[in-house]
């Protein structure tokens, strides 16, 4: 549900009751991944979606069949000759479903309300819920923060396992297990308290994380910028421009940009600290600033870097990287020239180009058209398990 947490924070904001049907799993070519929601309240209002349109009809009743029973349900919707054109997913994958009601006095209402803000203000959290175990224990959640504390009980009350007292074992084990998955940025389901165990009956919970946008940093205060730093923001980035340059580094420019820096570019970024998600394009083209950046960008654990120019900039650019100590290791990381081939002439469709490029290499996509191929559309969610801690 963390997926849609600012429309959902709203609605705990303005005390709606509502029931929120998250995805858990998946298997096959599944349209959305773990964590894709659809939230309906009370006056029939939805929002986010599980399946991109396949089951949508559904999941919708269900959720108003849980707002007035106040039960949690789960359900898998899959292809087959019988419900194939019942449920509309036909697309040969299955989704497993759980839908669980928010209503004012529900005891597990704080703590989901306290993820939904966290996510709302771009913090980093996980809400952990037990989807499989004991019935009395579906749906009890924690809110965990990124420095292990959390709110919330697995085992007691909702309001237990406060984070000055660590809540007990059982509490213990799911915090670790979902700031785990928090520090890793991911999404999927753990078993904790296996058998033998000091934690009882194993429980499957779902853990939810919602980390703050990767960063996108744009290197060279040109057109191609502006229009790339509007994709950057539609993919979800926080995206800034640096350039060195005052006349042309100047929010008015770059409306789409977060923050608009004026720096030299190798300074501005060994200031910065960045995680594995983080994506760099250099589009100076100009040796002054890019051997220096490069320099440093091609040594830090980031996701991406790309360098724009034409195949001799490339050649010559890669020739002075060579000569100030780069590996052919660290240049082989290099996305040189930028973005995949489009046929891009404006600098939109570079933008474009270029984008496409950071999310085959975040997805593991491959960049040649879809028509022919035989590999899978959606590939599937990584599989989780998590070790028994207590």
């Amino acid at each position: 549900m963390l997926d849609i947490a600012e429309q959902l924070h709203r609605w705990c904001e303005e005390g709606r009751d509502f029931a929120v049907a998250t995805v858990v799993s998946t298997s096959g070519s599944a349209p959305r991944q773990p964590g894709a929601a659809l939230a309906v309240d009370m006056d029939g209002t939805a929002v986010g979606s599980v399946s991109g349109g396949c089951v949508e009809g559904a999941v919708y009743e269900l959720c108003q069949e849980v707002l007035e029973t106040g039960e949690i349900l789960s359900r898998r919707f899959g292809y087959s000759d019988d419900d194939a054109f019942a449920t509309g997913l036909t697309c040969g994958g299955t989704v497993e479903v759980a839908i669980v009601p928010v209503r004012v006095g529900d005891p597990g209402r704080p703590v989901l309300a306290a993820a939904l803000a966290a996510a709302a203000r771009a913090e980093a959290v996980a809400l952990a819920q037990v989807v499989e175990g004991p019935p009395e224990l579906l749906g009890r959640a924690l809110c965990v923060r990124a420095d292990g504390t959390h709110s919330g009980s697995l085992a007691g009350t909702a309001g237990g396992g406060s984070a000055a007292a660590g809540g007990g074992p059982l509490d213990r084990t799911a915090a670790a297990e979902a700031r785990a998955l928090l520090q890793a940025g991911s999404t999927g389901t753990v078993v904790i308290g296996a058998e033998g165990s000091r934690c009882g009956v194993p429980l499957a919970l779902f853990v939810e994380s919602s980390t703050p946008p990767p960063r996108m940093i744009i290197f060279g205060a040109i057109d191609f910028a502006a229009a790339l730093a509007e994709a950057g923001r539609f993919l979800g980035h926080h995206v800034t421009v640096c350039d060195a340059r005052p006349v042309f580094a100047t929010p008015e420019r770059f409306p789409s940009a977060d923050e608009v820096v004026v720096d030299w570019p190798h300074r501005y970024l060994d200031a910065q600290r960045l995680d594995g998600r983080a994506v760099l394009c250099v589009l100076t083209h100009d040796a002054k600033f890019d051997v220096p950046l490069l320099q440093r960008a091609l040594r830090l654990p980031v996701a991406y870097v790309g360098a724009m120019g034409s195949r001799r900039t490339h050649l010559d650019r890669l020739d002075r990287l060579r000569a100030v100590g780069l590996t052919e290791a660290e240049l082989g990381r290099l996305r040189s020239p930028i973005g995949l081939d489009l046929g891009a002439r404006t600098p939109q469709e570079t933008a474009l180009s270029i984008a496409a490029e950071i999310v085959a290499c975040r997805r593991g996509g491959s960049g040649v058209p879809l028509t022919g191929g035989h590999t899978p559309i959606h590939r599937p969610a990584p599989v989780l398990s998590g070790s028994p801690a207590g």
